[in-house]
């Protein structure tokens, strides 16, 4: 009887979430369940199990504010930076990128977020790149040394702006924010059926912003997320004057100088996939080459 009375309100629920907003239908059904069960009309558990669903889904629909892609990022970068070490060695390098970086973001749809994008470098050989929703971008020396040109350094830096621009991390938390509702819907109306404590059942899916991204991160986004990324970045390089080819040609020093379960390879698509994705469009660019006069700073930069 519990458990079909707790279906019954969630029903009701998903019905005034076609009529209202969902996190105005979530408070509507927080606090009818609060005051039935003040009344007796349904016990505690119940009462609770129906609160708890209201503000999972209510969450679920919450919008992420710039302000709040910045700290989620930030705390992204923490925990990058808690397995690799910030290289100093050479600040004019990361000046260099950082330029590149400005070139790239200042013609582009989304120039200015919450507190800016910034490259950092990372100690470390490996053949990786990173970046959050706040900004950080994070490539590593063993990348910039696999870069033979300008234009190959900027498409890897094109395509970590990409993920930013696209919000691909931030989509990623709504996912969650999705099945961690269903999960605590789920849960609450065994638990009220059960007649157990809801709250105790539901911590499990209390998971931090910070996990949900560190798995991303360890993980990889989906093909699909990642060739998107290709693409936006193929049209970010051609806006900021840079041959979209860069691409390509960095994804065949990929090919070539990585194995398929570190760095890159651990959370992307193969080069070779990623380079059939990408010639299907990069001919569509028109783009004077000029990257022989970027030659000369690019290797002094290196």
């Amino acid at each position: 009887m519990k458990a079909r009375f707790f279906i019954y309100i969630i029903v009701i629920f998903l019905i005034a979430g076609l009529t209202f907003s969902c996190q105005t239908a979530s408070k509507i059904l927080d606090a009818g369940a609060k005051a039935a069960g003040e009344a007796g009309i349904i016990n505690t558990n119940t009462a609770d199990a129906i609160s708890q669903s209201a503000k999972a889904i209510g969450a679920a629909a919450e919008e992420i504010s710039p302000e709040q892609e910045y700290y989620i990022g930030r705390a992204v970068a923490a925990n990058i930076l808690s397995s690799y070490r910030i290289y100093t060695g050479n600040p004019a390098l990361v000046n260099y990128l950082n330029l590149v970086c400005s070139a790239i973001t200042i013609n582009s749809p989304r120039p200015d977020i919450y507190n800016g994008y910034h490259v950092a470098v990372l100690d470390s050989n490996e053949i990786n790149a990173f970046a959050t929703s706040g900004g950080h971008i994070f490539v590593t020396r063993g990348l910039i040394n696999a870069a033979k040109s300008e234009d190959a350094l900027a498409a890897v830096i094109a395509h970590e702006i990409a993920h930013i621009q696209l919000q691909h991390s931030i989509k990623a938390i709504k996912t969650s924010r999705i099945t961690q509702a269903l999960l605590v819907t789920g849960t609450s109306a065994a638990g009220a059926a059960a007649g157990m404590d809801v709250k105790e059942l539901t911590n499990v899916f209390n998971e931090s912003v910070g996990e949900i991204i560190q798995t991303l991160v360890n993980n990889g986004y989906s093909q699909a997320q990642e060739f998107d990324a290709d693409n936006t970045a193929m049209s970010l390089l051609a806006s900021a004057g840079y041959n979209p080819s860069g691409l390509v040609n960095m994804l065949n020093e990929l090919r070539s100088a990585q194995s398929a379960g570190s760095g890159f390879g651990k959370t992307h698509p193969t080069p070779a996939q990623r380079i059939t994705n990408a010639q299907k469009t990069v001919g569509s660019f028109r783009v004077a080459d000029t990257s022989a006069f970027r030659q000369t700073r690019f290797a002094a930069a290196r």
